[in-house]
């Protein structure tokens, strides 16, 4: 059995497709790592973490306007995922390699974001724990961001109250999976709309995130 705190089908009122704010038929060109690369490295590296918990926490960071051009972002991820412990050299590369992707698609103004959830888009379970994963670790990322939430403007405070309660959502077993599994893509959309919604009031741009030129 399944135990959660929050349901699927508490948000279906508040979530309908006209209000995604998102374009399907606009595609990202930016390169993230394979998934199963990502698993790979991780359990390679004995790091106690899930690519969908490292994506999540990467892309609060970011969108807490954590400068990434100085490697800053580095030993706050090692004090979170390893006790201050460095990662290996290949490890890194891998989460800076999904930390640029990330940043990209934030700032390319087409609303436009990958989740790294699970590989298997038939496993419904692990799908949705993947998300609960990601958006919990999305919200320690603002934190380590060092962002003001409680004077945050009111679409941001909605946006995190959002995302605070999707991060204890779960899927019942015993309803209809096949509606379950559509409430669960219009979640996930609306999990980006809120992330945006972060982002465009706390988030760094490529553009802002280079240190000027001393002539």
């Amino acid at each position: 059995m399944f135990s959660y705190t929050f349901s699927l089908s508490a948000l279906s009122d508040r979530i309908s497709p006209t209000n995604l704010h998102y374009s399907e038929s606009l595609m990202s060109e930016v390169n993230y790592p394979a998934f199963p690369q990502l698993v790979n490295e991780l359990k390679t590296a004995q790091l106690a973490v899930s690519p969908a918990e490292l994506h999540g926490l990467l892309t609060g960071m970011i969108s807490g306007g954590l400068a990434i051009n100085d490697n800053s972002w580095q030993p706050l991820l090692f004090d979170y995922t390893n006790d201050g412990l460095g990662w290996p050299i290949s490890t890194v590369g891998v989460a800076e390699s999904l930390l640029k992707a990330t940043l990209s698609e934030l700032a390319n103004d087409q609303f436009e974001l990958t989740l790294m959830l699970s590989e298997s888009d038939s496993d419904l379970f692990a799908t949705a724990d993947g998300l609960s994963e990601w958006v919990n670790h999305f919200i320690s990322g603002l934190g380590l961001a060092n962002q003001s939430i409680n004077k945050a403007p009111v679409d941001v405070k909605e946006a995190l109250g959002d995302l605070e309660e999707i991060s204890k959502l779960g899927i019942d077993e015993e309803d209809d999976l096949e509606e379950q599994a559509d409430l669960l893509e219009q979640v996930i959309e609306h999990v980006k709309a809120c992330v945006f919604t972060v982002h465009a009031e706390y988030g760094v741009r490529p553009s802002e995130d280079k240190k000027p030129t001393i002539h």
